[in-house]
């Protein structure tokens, strides 16, 4: 005899093994038992969650002989022809693939007959969403006003698309997603009947993994099982089977990223995937990850609500005082926007990596949650005593000091207004109309200019640097050109100008990589104002 699956094998017959639909259970079953039964209803909800299931039990429900408390006795003949698939009373229609016109006539033509046997002729149209305009319009009549023996239910996933017209006309039911609990109960049920050995964590996780569907659940256990048939299914076995990661590898990616160990946080990468783990359910489970540290900082009494050991639990709550809550949220939010994303990537490997960079480095992104985490970031070199390296060739003060000088000990420095002569006119014309110039220039480039700071290079022309992101950008020649062309007509003529970023100014020896030009003009232009130049 051929397998059969383990979410086939072990369907629900009747109403009393449907798991966590309760609310549509006992309202259908008193429908049932009170004679009041619709002739339209409309099953929605995600998948695996029952709903073509509890469509069948209640077929065998309104044509049982025997019903028991508006269940199905499961032993008159026509509860076992429909759960043979034999009886001419139960008619299933797909309507992915009969989503016609012509194949709501057949329907429209066929109900003009009334059952051979039993009571009623139940229609179930499952994917009814995925009927055409014109075929939704030929079930409309019919579905208005059926023969009183008809009753059609139709099942979607997707209940936005189907039209008012035929909403307004059918009794809806929302099925839920599935909590852990119940599908972990039921799988440990199952699995004693299959008097199979399965460790109570490898199920909580398939329970987890599957994501509110029963028949996801089976699915995946049926998977872990067939790899290790014959031997106990244990919580290192599932994770291999189905890519996924431990638990404690999330503790250890998060203490890098918090230590801004970025080759360290790739390195771990690079195991995870030589060990052959999926990214995209490394991407799923570490936001999972994210949310149980988000939700222990929400409040003192989450222990019940988190499905995770003791011992986790204690790791948790020590990586929960480590991070504070707009960095985790920070952290979820692009773990989040990447999960849409890794799912029908090429290079997932690239995006999740770009995506761990980002954590380590705030500075990359431009929104008011990373600009908070630098600020913070600042704020704690601050209390530490942790400054800033002062660049070659700059005083304490912030202006620039000759070598000679700087040898003899730094007891001279030179005055903003002895530095600002041996800065060429016109480009101290150019840094007291740098507003005015960057204002004309387009969006993008006006942007990253706006955190630009001006200098002066060896070579007398304007030294503009910025952080790595703009400088790469403004090192374009098209937009580097921009620029050039923009403080050539506001001044009336060319000039030279150089563009570099931070780090290339930290390594370079330019002599204005230390001197700030607009704060040195402007201070002299409030000296000149209070009269004492």
């Amino acid at each position: 005899m051929s397998y059969t699956a383990l979410y086939r094998k072990f369907r629900p017959q009747e109403f009393e093994d449907v798991k966590g639909q309760e609310h549509i259970v006992t309202t259908l079953q008193n429908q049932i038992k009170a004679d009041r039964v619709g002739h339209a209803y409309l099953f929605c909800g995600t998948r695996g969650t029952g709903k073509t299931t509890v469509a069948k039990i209640f077929a065998k429900a309104v044509n049982c002989q025997h019903p028991i408390e508006g269940s199905p006795c499961g032993d008159c003949p026509s509860c076992r022809a429909i759960t043979a698939g034999n009886s001419m009373n139960v008619i299933e229609i797909d309507a992915a693939s009969n989503n016609g016109v012509d194949n709501i006539r057949e329907i429209r033509e066929e109900v003009a007959y009334s059952p051979t046997e039993g009571r009623y002729k139940v229609y179930i149209i499952d994917e009814v969403h995925m009927l055409s305009i014109g075929a939704f319009n030929a079930l409309l009549k019919t579905l208005e006003e059926p023969p009183s023996y008809v009753i059609f239910v139709l099942a979607t996933t997707e209940a936005h698309k189907i039209p008012i017209t035929i909403l307004s006309r059918c009794q809806r039911y929302d099925f839920k997603r599935i909590t852990i609990e119940t599908i972990a109960g039921r799988l440990t049920e199952l699995m004693e009947k299959e008097q199979a050995e399965v460790e109570a964590k490898a199920i909580q996780y398939i329970a987890r993994a599957a994501d509110g569907s029963m028949r996801d659940a089976l699915s995946l256990l049926d998977q872990c099982i067939a790899f290790y048939l014959g031997e106990k299914l244990t919580y290192d076995h599932v994770l291999e089977v189905l890519g996924a990661v431990d638990t404690e590898v999330f503790s250890q990616m998060l203490r890098k990223i918090l230590a801004k160990d970025i080759p360290g946080v790739i390195q771990l990468l690079e195991e995870l995937i030589i060990q052959g783990r999926e990214p995209g359910q490394f991407v799923t489970d570490f936001t999972w990850y994210l949310r149980n540290l988000m939700l222990l900082q929400s409040s003192d009494h989450m222990e019940d609500v988190l499905d995770i050991s003791s011992e986790n639990l204690l790791l948790l709550k020590e990586e929960a005082q480590m991070v504070d809550s707009g960095r985790l949220m920070r952290y979820i939010r692009i773990f989040s926007d990447l999960s849409s994303q890794v799912r029908y990537a090429v290079q997932k490997r690239i995006l999740v990596e770009i995506a761990l960079i980002k954590l380590c480095k705030p500075e990359m992104e431009r929104d008011y949650d990373s600009l908070a985490e630098r600020v913070a970031q600042i704020e704690q070199k601050l209390e530490k005593g942790i400054f800033m390296q002062q660049p070659e060739g700059v005083s304490q003060g912030g202006t620039a000091v000759s070598k000679e000088r700087e040898a003899a000990g730094g007891a001279l420095q030179e005055t903003p207004q002895q530095l600002l002569k041996a800065v060429p006119e016109d480009v101290k014309q150019v840094v007291q109309s740098w507003r005015s110039i960057i204002r004309d220039l387009p969006g993008a480039v006006q942007g990253y200019l706006k955190s630009a700071r001006l200098g002066l290079s060896s070579e007398g022309a304007l030294l503009i640097s910025l952080d790595d992101m703009a400088g790469s950008y403004m090192s374009r020649e098209s937009h580097r050109q921009e620029l050039v062309d923009m403080i050539a007509k506001k001044m009336g003529k060319a000039i030279e100008v150089e563009i570099q970023t931070q780090e290339q100014g930290e390594a370079g020896s330019a002599t204005g990589q230390g001197l700030d030009l607009q704060k040195i003009i402007n201070m002299e232009i409030m000296v000149e104002e209070d009269g004492e130049l």
